[in-house]
Formats: structure tokens, sequence, C-alpha cells
């Protein structure tokens, strides 16, 4: 009988909604399900300045990597010049930012589904090479906002993001005392800071040169790999499913 109780356990453990949360195996060359992604990537070979790396592949438009480079861009009203003028060494690396995350179709296995109303797909914890974060962060020291969290908590009322009352412009230093503040920080952990160099197939590149082909894609497939291999076969979780109220009442009986 023991057996049986034990076996009853772990039969509701697996099928409990929580425990059986579905992997995610379309990972490689993927867009977002988000505002302004495009449904499947492809060539756009007029992408603005700093998107042009992935014109050969991009989840991004001509007019979306337009409007990137602007300093309140119509995409999502946002302005980087909250706290006045932000310098041009700093504001490059929000620009490369914002084209990787609206371009790239190399962050599949990162994606998560969200519940916002601006998008159903969100990027998590992506990988980011240690120069590219550390780079971002003396850049942007001297540059000024408010907010060490820039997902959430402005003041919209004007159509423009503001700082929220009682908020203080101080320096980003001020804010982000180290590269992996401001890296994991600034949008709520879409990225994760790590010790990888570029080229070492382990973390994500903001900044590349297309020439010698895309980085990323090597470290899309390196992840991809790592997550799909714990996955069942297709066709099998539905085949187990199917067969657990059988042994449910087996068990029981």
């Amino acid at each position: 009988m023991a057996w049986r109780l034990i076996a009853l356990v772990l039969l509701l453990a697996w099928t409990a909604p929580t425990c059986r949360a579905r992997v995610k195996t379309d990972l490689l060359n993927v867009c977002m399900d988000a505002k302004h992604h495009k449904a499947k990537p492809g060539p756009e070979d007029k992408l603005h300045a700093q998107c042009t790396p992935w014109r050969k592949k991009a989840c991004c438009t001509v007019s979306t990597s337009q409007e990137l480079h602007k300093d309140t861009s119509r995409l999502y009203n946002f302005t980087w010049d909250h706290c006045g003028k932000m310098e041009p060494a700093c504001k490059r690396h929000f620009i490369q930012d914002n084209c990787l995350y609206e371009c790239s179709p190399n962050l599949g296995p990162w994606i998560q589904e969200v519940n916002q109303s601006w998008r159903k797909e969100r990027i998590l914890h992506v990988p980011l090479c240690r120069e590219d974060c550390e780079q971002w962060w003396q850049d942007c020291r001297t540059s000024y906002t408010c907010k060490s969290n820039w997902h959430r908590g402005w003041n919209w009322t004007s159509g423009v993001n503001k700082c929220p009352a009682r908020a203080t412009c101080r320096t980003f230093e001020a804010y982000f005392p180290t590269p992996a503040a401001l890296c994991e920080g600034i949008w709520d952990h879409s990225y994760k800071a790590t010790n990888y160099s570029r080229g070492s197939g382990r973390c994500i590149q903001m900044w590349f040169e297309p020439a010698q082909g895309n980085p990323n894609e090597e470290v899309a497939r390196f992840y991809a790999g790592a997550r799909n291999a714990g996955v069942m076969p297709q066709g099998i979780e539905r085949l187990l499913l199917s067969l657990a109220p059988m042994l449910y009442l087996w068990l029981l009986g």
C-alpha cells in the first residue's frame, strides 16, 4: 500500500498545473508578441543607423528603427531627457538596447509570457556580456535620472514619462552604483549581468560587427539547447495526461 501512496503523490505533483509549466520549444529565430514587433523575423535592408546589424533578419520594421533614435519616440512616448539632456555617449547605449529589444530574433530562450496591455511577452534575465554592461555604466555615470527602475512608476499625466512626485534627479551612479545595478535594474531584470566576455558564446552582445556575423545566434542556440534538454518528446505529455485518470483510479483501488 505504501508504494501506491508514493506513486499517487508523484502523479498529483506531476499533473499539477504549477509543476507542468509548458516549456516553449520554438526558441530560435522568433519575435516577441509585443507592441511593435513583427510576427516573424525577416530582412529589412533599410534599418536605421544603430539598428543596421539586424537588417538581414529583424523583428523590427524600418519605421520602428527610425523612431528608436529619437529623443522622444512615438513608439512609447518615452523620453531619455526626463532629468535634463542625456549625454550622447550615454544615449547611444539606450538606442542600442532598444534596437536589440525591438529587432533581435535571438532572444527566444528568455521570452516570458506577461499580462500587459501593450505586450503579451517580455524578456527576462538575458545574459549580457560583461563589456557591454560595463561600458554602458561607464558612459552613463554622469548623466541624470530620477529612478532605478524605468519599467514602472513614471508620471504619465502629460502623455510623456515624467519623474514621479518627490523623486530627485541624481547621477546614474547614485541610482546605479555598479554596472550590474544598471543592467539588471533599469528594465526590471530584462538583463542579467555576467562575467562572460564578447565572443564567448555564452552572453548576448548589444554591440557587434554584422560583417563578421551575428554572435547572438550561437548564444541563443546554446541556451535553447539547455532549455529543451528536459522537454518531453512531442505527444508524450498529452498521452500521459490522458492516462492519468485511469492510473489515479487504479492507485486508489
